[in-house]
């Protein structure tokens, strides 16, 4: 399905400035909200689609790009796919995504709850996502990979299934915020007064106290732990680029909701080949006699081998293409070349018949290099001291 222009989303012009797009932007998300809208996909996709736009049109980079070639010039189809914002457009941009983007810019100060909730509810009670990074070989990036990784992380404990209250025990209100999870403090400075909502610090947010934890748990709730991901790795990431894994991070306190798993890609670098883009470049040496009479030369390709043909004639640095041999492209189909740089090599131990040999192709004209005053063999002669 097409996306929408990026300006209708938000119901803005396209010489709206930047407070312009944010005012437009927030309202929309204070609508479409998911907890304002629980269970409402129509209006999840909603907040999704003004989050995608507001990520665009509030940068100057990638405001520029859209509005020169349109969702092509941020990533084919908008943010969508693998990338990591300034590492090649964005990547999985999901929900969580979302979310945090919204609460990175209007997220401080507690107002954002009272708008959302009327002052009522307590903070979210979320586990923290956590960040780990994986090194891929240019093979597995070529043909996509699947990959356990073990990760360190608070889990749920099983003595209080989560709850973080010992056996027959129960919770309470907290007689400090009143079962809000938070608190207003104001304090006053030499610019006035100033009102701020925090957790509050008795109950650390949760809005009711333990009189008898956990004694496994200390009644958080969780403990150190560790779980085993499966990684499904789409072909043709790069470096910097990111996948999130819902619900893989940490364990909230008290069977909150569980944090993710960011996981940050990075190449290994390669024996043979260096990566430009979705190209790969390989440097191959060649005798001159192949260099002047053609020829045939094997060289390494992702996941093989294959047979190169060497034109005659050919010069130090010509550059042959193997089409498709590359990298596949992460957002479309069809993948990058592999150019393959040819180097002349020179031999430096010659037996008397090679000197001899090379002695009288000197005399060719055949080989006088154009604008010279030296054939090639003359100046190999030289440089070889034959």
């Amino acid at each position: 399905m097409s996306k929408r222009d990026y300006y209708e989303v938000l119901g803005v012009d396209r010489g709206a400035d930047e407070g312009t797009i944010k005012s437009a932007y927030r309202k929309l998300a204070m609508k479409f909200h998911p907890d304002r809208n629980p269970g409402d996909a129509e209006a999840e996709d909603r907040f999704k689609e003004a989050t995608e736009a507001y990520e665009i049109l509030k940068d100057p980079q990638k405001r520029h790009a859209y509005d020169q070639f349109g969702h092509a010039g941020v990533g084919q189809g908008g943010p969508s796919g693998f990338g990591g914002y300034g590492a090649g457009g964005f990547a999985g941009f999901d929900l969580s995504d979302a979310l945090r983007a919204f609460m990175r810019d209007f997220g401080g100060g507690g107002s954002v709850f009272d708008d959302l909730f009327g002052g009522g509810r307590p903070r979210e009670n979320r586990g923290e996502d956590l960040r780990i990074r994986v090194e891929l070989t240019l093979e597995e990036i070529a043909s996509g990979a699947e990959k356990k990784v073990k990760v360190n992380r608070l889990i749920g404990c099983e003595t209080c299934d989560g709850s973080g209250v010992a056996a027959g025990a129960s919770q309470q209100t907290c007689p400090q915020c009143k079962g809000q999870g938070r608190m207003r403090t104001v304090t006053r400075t030499f610019l006035g007064t100033v009102q701020q909502v925090v957790a509050c610090n008795m109950c650390q947010g949760q809005g009711e106290v333990i009189a008898d934890p956990c004694k496994t748990c200390r009644g958080e709730g969780r403990i150190k732990g560790s779980s085993t991901v499966t990684l499904n790795i789409p072909a043709g990431v790069a470096t910097g680029n990111y996948m999130t894994v819902e619900g893989k991070g940490n364990s909230a306190r008290r069977r909150g909701l569980t944090g993710d798993l960011v996981v940050v890609f990075e190449e290994a670098d390669h024996e043979h080949f260096t990566r430009h883009g979705d190209n790969i470049i390989f440097e191959t040496a060649i005798p001159f006699t192949t260099a002047a009479l053609g020829g045939e030369v094997t060289v390494p390709i992702l996941g093989g081998e294959t047979t190169l043909k060497v034109p005659t004639g050919t010069q130090s640095g010509k550059v042959l293409k193997l089409k498709g041999k590359g990298i596949p492209h992460l957002r479309g189909s069809g993948r990058g070349d592999q150019l393959v740089s040819l180097v002349v090599w020179v031999p430096t131990k010659l037996s008397s018949q090679d000197k001899k040999l090379l002695n009288e192709l000197a005399e060719s004209e055949t080989f006088q290099a154009p604008n010279s005053d030296k054939s090639f063999f003359s100046r190999l002669r030289e440089t070889l001291g034959v």
